[in-house]
Parts: structure tokens; sequence; C-alpha cells
């Protein structure tokens, strides 16, 4: 009967280092705040499926909750750096070679709000 309590133990400490081991990947949508354009509805999951490497975006952010807009406030981003360094010019260069990619101008990407009036 001790083999029971040592095959348990073997699945419970396989089972914590496989855990340990899945990344955070985040939320499959994140809604970036976009200033006076509009935020901009971000396709994160669809973007790690494609890249598969998070280190392609995250060069200039770290992977956490409002990391880009924390940096913008500190000044060590400068307002469009992200999207003019990261976005704009990684969908520049697909569309280039002719490969399916995401939007390139300012206003394909921001969604302005309407506020609502006042009945």
């Amino acid at each position: 009967m001790v083999r029971i309590p040592v095959v348990l133990l073997s699945v419970l400490v396989l089972t914590a280092i496989t855990m340990a081991s899945v990344q955070n990947k985040g939320a499959a949508e994140i809604d970036l705040y976009g200033g006076k354009s509009g935020n901009v509805p971000f396709p994160h999951l669809r973007h790690q499926n494609v890249l598969e490497d998070c280190n392609i975006c995250h060069t200039l952010f770290p992977q956490e909750t409002g990391a880009i807009q924390k940096l913008k406030d500190a000044g060590e981003l400068k307002k469009k750096q992200v999207m003019n360094k990261q976005c704009t010019k990684c969908h520049r260069q697909l569309r280039k070679k002719g490969e399916k990619t995401g939007p390139i101008t300012c206003k394909t990407c921001h969604v302005k709000v309407e506020k609502e009036r006042d009945k």
C-alpha cells in the first residue's frame, strides 16, 4: 500500500512543476488607452498565436497590465512610440511581403466612443 502514496505524491509534484512552467499569457483582448483619438482594442491572443514569441513586442515594455501607460507617465516611453516602432512598423513589413496583416493607419485602430447626450 506504500505505492499509492508514492504515486500520488509523484503526480502532485509533476502537476506543480507543469503549472509553474505555464506562462501567464495575459488577456485575450486588451483595451489600450488611445488619448483623444479613442482607445485601441488590441487582439492580444491573435498576436500571440501569430508571433509566438512575446519578446517581439515586449522589448519596449514589460508583460504586465498597464505597463505602456505607466512608462508613458514616467516619461520612459514617448506618446506614440509603441504604435509607431512596434505595431505599424511590423504591419507595414508584413504587408510589403504580401502577407495578411493588421491596420497601419490611426483611424483603423483607434475607436472613439460617442458620448451619450442627456435626454
